[in-house]
């Protein structure tokens, strides 16, 4: 039986279980308030590494972000995630919030009902775009992963799909202490429970409570 995992990883949600808030934009590409959300990551070493920066924080939450990035070998993402974009694309020039290199240097599945050809970026990260659902997404994903662990990045719709069909094997979240009142909600609807899911994990900093679910 292989031992490559379907996770999510540092998926931040707020203590009213929202994972971004309303009206993203290209302003406000997490939604109103969505940024609040990241404070525990913002400061942490291997984040401001990411920015080209040096010096950050090595505790907990550090150790949470270099965690999500061990033994990755593809990741997934829903369309939202990759950018403002909405319906059709209009051309070719939106690739991703990240500028010419961005954070995954691995092969990237972008969920999208609209088709576009693959984009080579830097450091080894291509965007496939991915028109056939989350099946045919984790199908590509795992020939690409070849073995390692396929990360499921967002956003909350992406997750709850794949959560509601069982798939996802690890969640590690991160409850920011702020509200949003109002966005996308990552539990409601879903019977956690039901679908096989328990805590294993959690332990509190003063940013964000991590925890981590498993299934089975």
């Amino acid at each position: 039986m292989s031992s490559q995992k379907l996770r999510v990883n540092c998926f931040t949600i707020s203590l009213d279980g929202y994972g971004a808030g309303v009206d993203q934009a290209l302003a406000t590409p997490l939604g109103v308030h969505g940024t609040d959300l990241h404070g525990w990551m913002l400061g942490t070493r291997s984040f401001r590494k990411m920015l080209g920066q040096e010096g950050g924080s090595t505790g907990v939450d550090e150790s949470f972000v270099q965690r999500s990035f061990e033994n990755m070998g593809a990741w997934i993402m829903g369309r939202n995630m990759f950018g403002p974009v909405r319906g059709p694309w209009p051309d070719d020039e939106w690739k991703g919030w990240w500028g010419p290199n961005p954070p995954y240097h691995v092969p990237v599945f972008v969920l999208s009902h609209h088709a576009r050809a693959p984009i080579e970026m830097e450091g080894g990260t291509t965007f496939h775009f991915v028109t056939g659902g989350i099946g045919e997404a984790l199908k590509l994903a795992r020939e690409a992963a070849q073995g390692k662990d396929i990360r499921v990045g967002g956003g909350v719709s992406t997750v709850r799909q794949y959560v509601e069909a069982k798939l996802i094997d690890e969640l590690h979240l991160a409850v920011s202490p702020v509200l949003l009142g109002a966005g996308e909600s990552l539990f409601q609807g879903l019977d956690w429970r039901a679908l096989g899911y328990r805590c294993v994990e959690q332990v509190a900093t003063e940013k964000a409570t991590h925890v981590v679910l498993k299934r089975g």
